[in-house]
């Protein structure tokens, strides 16, 4: 499986663009499996640089670039991408998740899921499947 990912990748010029693409690079992808794994650490541009020994002004430019968004929209889509899937999966309450994902407060939290995917977290938690689907399908663009 993982040979027809690296084979699709190589090949197929869709594969090259966005963070499936930019994981391709060494700096870039070392920042995006840091976003990863600890979507609740206080990320900032000039953090994450650092985590990688880059300039934040040349970090920042080569992460938009290759990620096509800026570093902070795409922490924040992924800490929604984490909660979304966590509300599906578990039923995890919103205090939950704002203390999973780095957030102070439920408030803060809420915030930051309504401008991400156009509903409180508690609208999804409570919606149908569909919804939900169209909400995942959200975070991809």
């Amino acid at each position: 499986m993982i040979q027809a990912i690296r084979s699709w990748i190589e090949t197929d010029p869709a594969a090259r663009t966005g963070w499936l693409g930019a994981l391709r690079d060494e700096q870039i992808g070392h920042a995006i499996s840091l976003i990863h794994r600890d979507p609740a650490r206080a990320w900032t541009v000039a953090s994450l640089a650092g985590e990688l020994a880059m300039s934040r002004s040349a970090f920042a430019a080569r992460f938009a670039e290759l990620v096509e968004e800026p570093v902070m929209q795409y922490v924040t889509r992924w800490r929604m991408h984490v909660a979304l899937n966590d509300l599906q999966a578990e039923g995890a309450t919103i205090a939950e998740l704002a203390g999973r994902l780095g957030y102070r407060s439920e408030a803060a939290f809420a915030i930051a899921f309504k401008r991400v995917l156009g509903l409180p977290p508690g609208a999804v938690k409570r919606g149908s499947p569909h919804r939900s689907d169209a909400l995942a399908a959200a975070l991809e663009t």
